[in-house]
């Protein structure tokens, strides 16, 4: 088979026992995709042949409802009775499961940003009605360094729709259930938070938090079981990430986090006190960044989610001395922060002013009425390390953390101007 529709057939990714997925190439779009063919004996077999028709059929009521940085979007489904196929965004990271084995762990600062990420991403499946139920590192994939997309939304409850929908059973991997899914329970968000806590224990330790010779033990486990805390598995990881991990996997729903905001809290938390520091070959890692920006004072009043927003968004450059980063009459569509090192800003060869660590400049292209143009030449005046928000970002974030850039924007405004009062007064 080299095409499947209009896709092109480049290789095989992978192969299960009721799906194969290939890498294929949109020739329309021009673009590289995933995707997943269901097996022609899955389809025919009498007893599971129509749950997994199902299964396809709920993945497919999702097209173009999951727009998410973090979410594998789906472009195209086919569900007949001779074939069934996904047509996905091709991640070529590979997924979780590769890092999910004791000799091929990930620094445990990045475990918690890759963690986060999954935050952020179910959270916002479940404002649109959505719960996963089927969280695992098999269905977290790797987008560069540090970005994941969740995947594979079959199993998934698409607000409550009906009865049939929301109790599709026999599906899964009972290491990574709930208490309340392995005993077929009524289901919410909370049963994907109790997932992305087993995913958690095992990408800080190699090791499933409950072992067992057969699916039934295991479920027995899950129910009756205490897991070891991931420090016991993996000594000397900070004790934070114990208590996050518990508090994620509780087994009783009054004692796991109540929300997804709750859970990404405990995780920006643990990198705001410093806890996950980890030797690090990479520049401009995620949870540096966050310590960067939390400890600038135009951030005091974003949350610490709200931080993480702008990570998303924001570009982190390292510039050389004599570097120009705006030009004087040229347009531009964004502005930038100093996050290390200094910039000079000058007018027509007149150096204006010094901007050092912590200092915005560029925003009146964001604010202004009067078009995007450069008042001034802003070159490095040392080796620095430049935050790069680009307009068209800003205006697809958070209405609370819009806000707070505007307030920055408001309160940098008002200093510089108290400044050149003081200026004015003292000639």
């Amino acid at each position: 088979m080299k095409k499947l529709g209009k896709y092109e057939l480049v290789k095989k990714l992978g192969e299960g026992a009721t799906s194969t997925v290939y890498l294929g190439r949109d020739p329309f779009a021009q673009r590289a995709v995933a995707i997943k063919v269901a097996s022609p004996g899955i389809l025919h077999d009498p007893e599971k042949g129509k749950l997994y028709s199902r299964l396809f059929l709920n993945e497919a009521s999702l097209i173009g409802k999951l727009n998410h940085p973090h979410i594998a979007q789906i472009y195209e489904a086919v569900v007949a009775d001779d074939i069934c196929y996904i047509v996905m965004e091709y991640v070529p990271g590979g997924t979780l499961e590769a890092h999910a084995q004791p000799g091929s762990l990930l620094a445990v600062d990045r475990v918690v940003e890759l963690v986060f990420k999954c935050t952020r991403a179910l959270d916002y499946a479940y404002r649109l009605g959505i719960t996963h139920r089927d969280i695992k590192p098999a269905n977290i994939l790797l987008a560069g360094a540090s970005d994941v997309k969740i995947s594979d939304f079959g199993a998934a409850i698409i607000n409550n729709a009906s009865s049939e929908r929301t109790q599709i059973t026999g599906i899964g991997s009972p290491a990574y259930m709930s208490p309340q899914q392995v005993q077929e329970q009524f289901l919410d968000h909370r049963t994907d938070i109790y997932s992305l806590g087993v995913v958690m224990h095992q990408l800080l330790t190699g090791e499933l938090p409950y072992t067992a010779s057969n699916n039934y033990n295991m479920i027995y486990q899950i129910v009756n079981g205490t897991p070891a805390k991931p420090s016991v598995q993996r000594p000397g990881l900070p004790p934070v990430l114990d208590e996050i991990v518990g508090r994620a996997m509780a087994k009783n729903l009054g004692d796991r986090y109540p929300t997804w905001q709750a859970f990404a809290h405990d995780l920006a938390q643990a990198v705001r006190n410093g806890q996950l520091k980890t030797p690090r070959t990479e520049e401009f890692v995620d949870t540096e960044k966050f310590a960067t920006l939390r400890a600038l004072p135009f951030f005091s009043d974003f949350t610490d989610v709200e931080i993480w927003e702008a990570l998303r968004f924001a570009d982190w450059k390292h510039v050389v001395p004599g570097t120009t980063i705006m030009r004087d009459g040229e347009p531009g569509n964004f502005f930038c922060f100093v996050a290390d090192g200094t910039v000079a800003v000058s007018k027509n060869g007149t150096r204006l002013t010094t901007l050092t660590s912590g200092e915005c400049f560029g925003e009146m292209a964001i604010i202004s009425r009067h078009g995007h143009v450069r008042s001034a030449d802003v070159v490095a005046a040392s080796a620095a390390n430049i935050i790069t928000v680009r307009g068209e970002a800003l205006e697809k974030a958070s209405e609370s953390c819009r806000m707070h850039f505007y307030q920055g924007f408001l309160d940098v405004l008002a200093t510089r101007l108290a400044l050149s009062n003081q200026r004015i007064a003292a000639i």
